[in-house]
């Protein structure tokens, strides 16, 4: 993948880049394997916003995909394209196996067209293959992680991810998350080699308010631009500060900063060293 300037034709273009989509080999999802995504603005099934900054964006159709890989062991499977999904910010791969039946998965960095690829224990370990991760060197990177066994995997999918297998003991390994996070996860949890594709999406500028309004965000008022019934750090002459010791949300909960993750979690006990590089207890 690469970055892509425009000609400044307007102030806007002058700075705005974008992909220019290199890795895409497939133009056309696979009919199969989308369904249609209604839109929903943010809102409950009441019609009351509960997201707020949501709304409009282009149509868009969700591809399936498969995050599991836990029933095609064994089974070889060959990459019949790279394409771009609108649901995430990795690109994905369209697998067809042996058997006849189609998947996407995602691309990991190096995926090729007419690549091989396997699931399972037995399999190698290649980009692309998914193993238990007591079947994978210590030393490697991983993405597509799951948590539990069999629920498919949850972290590490974002567009240039990697995590990398530190240490296996017992019944866990140990790994280096993105955020610098070490975490222990059950050794039979799955993962696929390699690093997530798309590793340039971090630096596309999107120049203008409208790409951000095509993605279906809505625009985000300051609370401090407001009046005093509408937000806590409204109201004041001119630019006021917002006259509490810490900023808050619309509601008045306290926000920027405060920790919010349960003391009790039952999944602290797993988080060997936080991202912020101090120990779980410190």
């Amino acid at each position: 993948m690469g970055i892509k300037s425009y000609n400044p034709y307007t102030p806007s273009r002058r700075a705005m880049t974008g992909s220019d989509f290199s890795e895409i080999t497939k133009k056309t999802p696979e009919k199969s394997l989308i369904v249609r995504l209604p839109k929903h603005s943010g809102r409950n099934n009441q019609g009351k916003i509960t997201v707020r900054h949501r709304g409009g964006g282009a149509t868009k159709k969700y591809r399936i995909i498969d995050f599991k890989r836990n029933d095609k062991d064994g089974i070889p499977g060959i990459v019949k394209g790279i394409e771009y999904d609108p649901n995430r910010t990795a690109r994905i791969a369209l697998v067809v196996y042996a058997d006849g039946e189609k998947r996407y998965i995602i691309a990991p960095e190096g995926l090729k067209d007419g690549q091989k690829i396997m699931n399972g224990p037995e399999a190698e370990v290649r980009i692309g293959n998914c193993l238990p991760l007591e079947a994978i060197p210590v030393g490697t990177n991983v993405h597509n992680i799951e948590l539990k066994p069999g629920h498919g995997g949850q972290m590490v999918r974002s567009a240039g991810a990697t995590a990398q297998l530190m240490a296996k003991e017992g019944k866990y390994a140990t790994l280096r998350l993105p955020s610098g996070e070490m975490r222990m996860v059950p050794i039979s949890c799955r993962a696929t080699v390699g690093t997530v594709g798309n590793i340039d999406h971090s630096l596309i500028n999107y120049g203008k308010a409208g790409r951000i309004r095509h993605m279906g965000i809505r625009p985000h008022v300051r609370g401090s631009v407001m009046n005093p019934n509408d937000h806590p750090h409204g109201g004041g002459e001119g630019r006021s500060p917002i006259g509490r010791p810490g900023p808050c949300t619309p509601w008045g909960k306290p926000a920027l900063g405060l920790k919010t993750r349960k003391k009790n979690k039952a999944s602290n006990k797993l988080i060997v060293r936080r991202r912020n590089g101090k120990a779980l207890n410190a």
